[in-house]
């Protein structure tokens, strides 16, 4: 796959109301990951370890924060060429409406791609954690003559109904796919058989479907033929079905780690895995390395902290403070006895000075971080968020889902959205 006649579209989603409060105020892609990552530099960054340096990204809700990330992150030089572009949902003479799904999204944007010197239209998802070579994928793409490949993964029967589910033949060609299948029937025709699983390596038992990864691999003018139909907004919903009834589509079965952080639940399970001592996915990878917008701040300064299977990123101060299994983000501010378990601390935007802190002490208000002797387990502390002293936030009752004032519980897992002010003393 050569950056020439290869050009990739990186969809930056709809609303992504799983994934609420996170994206009250940003896009999915533009949700911290890792401590110092976006969630859009994976796909980004595998474009470029793949030698793709035309790339698109396309947004449409809460773009400023992602906009701002891509531009400060990814410039090349002018001798290297390349570029990633935002392409914005506007409405022009031709297109009134904003986009109506993934597949509507390309559609608007046909324009920047359409050109005979591109080959191979790449589409990609810009909320889900994986490491991938797509030039695999394009090899695997000419030695079986597609006209669309789609990057899939195995799943379970229970984890299918939340997928683009397909059925392949012994060449890997589909023959059948269906959106997130429910009827019994329906799964039961696309279980895969035991040759099967064994041509696509599949060792455990309990997956037994094929899965799409929402990563294609269109021919130029395949994809535009198909787009030519505007009743067709969706690539799991109308594309996908329509293509494999006039077109070569093949599977390519995707053996590493893959994660959709979609979900709340999702997407703390993943950072949390991250400091692990073997996690899944490791971005300390010098053969293709994850990149991010250089920020240029100091060492963490820890003092008398006792930390465990975490990571800490850049320009924190951790004193006297105990931390396990969790991930601290940028400037991260701990003080002294809090002792935090599996809690996502995304961190904050900037330092705050003496004049800040003396405003804040007129006010009675909290500094930015977490104060002195807090307790807080399972939470995800969004950015610029002032804790007090002697917050407990462990979600003794075990409440699944729940909307408050300052914080939100979903799948047990507490919430508190950027810029909340937590007083001290609190107990959630």
């Amino acid at each position: 796959m050569r950056a020439y006649n290869t050009v990739a579209l990186i969809l930056g989603g709809g609303r992504g109301t799983r994934l609420y409060p996170l994206v009250r105020a940003r896009s999915k892609p533009a949700v911290s990951l890792g401590g110092q990552y976006r969630m859009i530099d994976i796909p980004v960054s595998n474009c470029i370890n793949s030698g793709l340096r035309n790339i698109y990204v396309i947004t449409q809700f809460n773009s400023a924060s992602l906009n701002n990330h891509i531009y400060n992150a990814y410039r090349f030089d002018n001798f290297s060429g390349g570029h990633v572009s935002i392409l914005a949902a506007e409405q022009t003479d031709t297109n009134i409406d904003w986009y109506q799904g993934t597949a509507d999204a390309v559609r608007k944007n046909l324009s920047h791609f359409d050109n005979e010197f591109i080959n191979n239209v790449l589409i990609l998802s810009g909320d889900q954690v994986y490491r991938m070579d797509y030039n695999v994928m394009n090899r695997h793409m000419l030695e079986t003559g597609a006209d669309i490949v789609i990057g899939t993964v195995p799943v379970s029967r229970e984890e299918a109904k939340g997928f683009g589910v397909m059925l392949v033949n012994k060449r890997g060609q589909i023959t059948n796919f269906y959106e997130k299948p429910k009827e019994d029937e329906i799964l039961n025709s696309l279980k895969l058989s035991s040759e099967q699983k064994k041509m696509f390596d599949i060792e455990d038992v309990k997956k037994e479907y094929l899965a799409s990864m929402g990563i294609y691999i269109f021919r130029r003018n395949v994809l535009k033929e198909l787009l030519e139909d505007v009743s067709m907004m969706d690539f799991g919903k109308d594309i996908i079905p329509e293509a494999i009834k006039k077109y070569k589509v093949f599977s390519y079965a995707f053996q590493g780690y893959w994660e959709d952080v979609g979900t709340i639940k999702a997407y703390f399970d993943a950072n949390i895995s991250f400091g692990s001592k073997n996690p899944p996915f490791d971005f300390y990878d010098e053969d293709a390395p994850i990149y991010t917008h250089v920020r240029y701040l100091s060492a963490s300064k820890i003092e008398k902290a006792n930390i465990n299977s975490s990571i800490i990123a850049d320009g924190c101060k951790i004193e006297n403070a105990t931390i396990k299994e969790s991930v601290i983000g940028l400037r991260s501010v701990i003080q002294s006895g809090s002792n935090l378990e599996r809690v996502i601390m995304m961190g904050s935007d900037y330092y705050e000075n003496r004049d800040d802190i003396e405003r804040l002490n007129v006010r009675h208000l909290p500094k930015i971080g977490i104060g002195k002797k807090c307790t807080l387990k399972n939470v995800i502390i969004d950015k610029n968020v002032r804790i007090g002293n002697e917050v407990t936030i462990v979600n003794k009752k075990k409440i699944q889902h729940q909307d408050s004032e300052f914080y939100c519980i979903r799948d047990g897992i507490v919430i508190i959205p950027k810029n909340t002010v937590v007083k001290s003393g609190t107990v959630i």
